[in-house]
């Protein structure tokens, strides 16, 4: 058995880029531990959810996520939501102000309780530029480095190529599109820095299941989760069938 620890920024994120191969290693008997940085409180969703509530149902769409995935265990670091690079929060505690050494070693420290094979991170991008996924990405780095017995660090991503295709036709309609952001062509990972190609077709009902989990992401304008449920299930295995990662030397 290979126990994996995933870090995620946000409740949501962790179906969208890892879902499929939590929902296989799981299958496979591994023990699947999710950390939450946040708890999504400043994720867009629509006027019934105010900020003090969201949280709250946030964590209970991740627990069922968590369920749907096989996942054996949750872990919340408790640190506030950042906003959007374009729309921060404001508070303590935010994700993006605390020091990656303080956040790497409260990783690390669930790592050594866990003896982890597996850490996940996200790529340098941040995958699409949100200040607390770019945090991930550092934060997860510092971990691995803190821990008393390394584990392998793969770093979740898309292959950018035909999201910046679909992106630059979707660009034009962006004031048409409330609720969707439409980032630049710096995002995610180029397909030839990508190491690591998993076939999570298999897997996919799993996935789709933790995506609904999170109905909170799907309001409040065009989101990428009800784009995502919306697929015909041919499609959907095209686009949701694989997963990438890379691997940190």
């Amino acid at each position: 058995m290979v126990t994996v620890v995933s870090l995620h920024a946000h409740p949501d994120d962790e179906a969208l880029l890892t879902g499929g191969w939590i929902a296989q290693r799981a299958s496979a008997r591994d023990r699947i531990v999710l950390v939450f940085a946040t708890d999504g409180e400043a994720g867009l969703a629509d006027a019934r959810f105010s900020s003090g509530s969201l949280s709250h149902v946030r964590r209970a769409e991740a627990a069922a996520s968590a369920a749907a995935l096989g996942v054996a265990r949750v872990v919340w670091l408790g640190y506030a939501d950042s906003g959007m690079a374009d729309e921060p929060t404001v508070g303590s505690c935010r994700f993006v102000d605390v020091p990656v050494d303080v956040a790497g070693r409260a990783v690390a420290a669930i790592l050594d309780e866990e003896s982890a094979d597996v850490l996940t991170g996200y790529d340098a991008n941040g995958g699409y530029g949100h200040p607390d996924h770019v945090q991930v990405h550092r934060v997860a780095r510092r971990a691995q480095a803190a821990a008393v017995s390394r584990p392998r660090l793969l770093e979740a991503t898309l292959d950018r190529t035909w999201l910046v295709r679909v992106l630059w036709l979707l660009r034009p309609l962006s004031r048409l599109l409330p609720g969707f952001t439409i980032p630049g062509d710096d995002i995610f990972t180029s397909r030839d820095a990508l190491t690591i190609t998993v076939d999570v077709r298999e897997h996919l009902a799993a996935k789709r299941s933790a995506l609904a989990a999170h109905a909170s992401q799907g309001t409040g304008g065009l989101r990428t989760i009800r784009i995502l449920l919306a697929l015909p299930r041919p499609l959907a295995r095209h686009v949701l069938g694989t997963e990438w990662f890379v691997e940190v030397p």
